[in-house]
């Protein structure tokens, strides 16, 4: 492994914890582009998994703490964006109280820990997550790489429909697990 790919996965990793730790956006953008980075044999897809997966749990671990020992202060302290945060806040508390651990696939993690979910399940269901996040990104942007560049081997296109299919199936989960909750609260 040359200096050059060690660096490339170490930014990977700095990113997606960041991200996963409560900075938007750059986790997503750095796992599909390590993503297409292998796809054309940069890096290894079996080792981005791995980092992005393992970054989003250190990064989640670090948004839990902060949640914990800072989450309301911070979120409501006053300036130009008290409002949306304070939103962020209220909509992350009922989304534990409707969905319980699987909130933890579709809030911050700084919320998990200001909603004071126990730290054992948070653990678990943040790697699953991360995990996920990490086969459904890292999977589709490799098969598009591969398919846009020509390559449609049996192995390219499986890749690409698994990375699909897991972000199909969170996204099904929590529609499926949402309109339940809502019937629920209905009836």
């Amino acid at each position: 492994m040359t200096w050059a790919t060690l660096g490339m996965y170490l930014a990977l990793f700095v990113c997606v914890t960041a991200s996963w730790a409560g900075v938007p956006a750059i986790g997503t953008t750095a796992a599909a582009a390590a993503g297409v980075a292998a796809s054309q044999g940069t890096l290894s897809l079996p080792s981005v998994i791995a980092v992005t997966a393992v970054a989003g749990e250190v990064g989640g671990l670090i948004g839990y703490w902060v949640g914990v020992h800072w989450g309301r202060e911070l979120l409501a302290k006053p300036g130009k964006h008290q409002g949306s945060r304070e939103r962020m806040l209220d909509r992350g508390e009922r989304a534990y109280a409707r969905w319980g651990r699987l909130a933890v696939f579709f809030t911050p993690a700084i919320i998990s820990g200001t909603a004071r979910m126990q730290l054992r399940q948070f653990v678990l269901w943040n790697f699953i997550a991360s995990l996920a996040f990490a086969v459904a990104v890292c999977a589709s942007s490799y098969g598009l790489g591969r398919v846009f560049t020509g390559h449609t081997s049996a192995r390219d296109v499986s890749v690409l429909v698994v990375g699909l299919l897991v972000g199909a199936l969170v996204v099904v989960g929590f529609r499926r697990h949402r309109g339940k909750t809502k019937a629920g609260a209905t009836a």
